[in-house]
């Protein structure tokens, strides 16, 4: 059976987003090929999500960023098809509300953080602060923030630093964290975008800020490059997932999370010596009704 070798895509410290590939290697599978790793390993994430949910001792949160078009949607939906939803919870993240505007900028995902046992998605995420605001800075003004050094270099390194500080604390309480950049070329994402004009099924997912995004190319680049550099640590690991190939991005996407699941070894619950003679007595009991 081939096993891809997702840590290829794993960020380090001298991590170029400019050179990160955004189309399979030459020896991947074929699409058919792949769509039969996923549905396996889907099984197999599904007996681990049922041990996790009943040992109820970790979480696992996924976090997905990625340029307009990139494919989180679908890939979340790819990934998480045939799991429990009862321990599964996805949250997507546009724009801040005011309620949320009135608190630091971690507030409103600590508030949707996964329970233990559970497995929980973010759509988009805090990384929004570091990515699309330091695009769009002038968003911090609506934070109104005390500090006199907003929008500086200082600045991003402090919220940088806010949120591996953050992943730490997660990561020592039980939360195992993988976090993904689905990362498309200008091309992809351009034939996606006028698939969406082009096709009156799509139109809704279609908005003019994808356009806007698009302009400020290299901006973006820029500032998720940075994002991912500060912020890839052992607890808490960035994957630059090549996302042009869809098959191929989500059985990446599949596949390090089936690792992730297999290194925690979940285990159903062993009732102690008292919990197994009641069981017993019970089980006779209902046999002989």
């Amino acid at each position: 059976m081939f096993e891809a070798p997702p840590h290829r895509y794993l960020v380090g410290p001298d991590f170029e987003l400019a050179r990160a590939p955004t189309t399979p290697p030459d020896d991947a599978p074929d699409r058919r090929k792949l769509r039969t790793l996923l549905r396996n390993q889907t099984r197999r994430l599904a007996e681990l999500q049922r041990r996790m949910y009943a040992e109820d001792r970790r979480a696992v949160l996924l976090v997905f960023q990625g340029l307009d078009a990139a494919g989180k949607d679908g890939t979340i939906r790819a990934v998480l098809s045939g799991l429990n939803p009862a321990g599964c919870s996805v949250w997507s993240f546009g724009p801040p509300s005011s309620l949320e505007l009135d608190h630091d900028f971690l507030w409103r995902t600590t508030l949707r953080l996964p329970e233990r046992g559970h497995i929980g998605v973010f759509n988009r995420s805090y990384y929004e602060e570091v990515a699309t605001v330091r695009v769009h800075w002038r968003l911090l003004e609506g934070q109104r923030l005390p500090d006199d050094t907003t929008g500086t270099d200082a600045f991003w390194a402090r919220r940088l630093h806010s949120i591996t500080e953050h992943e730490l604390h997660l990561a020592r309480n039980g939360t195992t964290i993988l976090k993904f950049f689905l990362n498309v070329s200008r091309d992809a994402q351009r034939e996606r975008l006028l698939r969406r004009l082009k096709e009156s099924k799509r139109h809704w997912k279609f908005s003019m800020a994808d356009i806007e995004s698009r302009e400020r190319w290299d901006d973006y680049h820029a500032a998720y490059e940075a994002a991912l550099v500060a912020t890839s640590r052992p607890w808490a690991p960035w994957y630059a997932i090549p996302a042009d190939d869809k098959p191929w991005m989500r059985q990446q996407v599949s596949r390090l999370l089936l690792d992730a699941m297999k290194a925690l070894k979940p285990r159903y619950p062993e009732p102690d010596t008292d919990s197994s003679d009641r069981l017993e007595a019970l089980r006779r009991l209902l046999e002989h009704d």
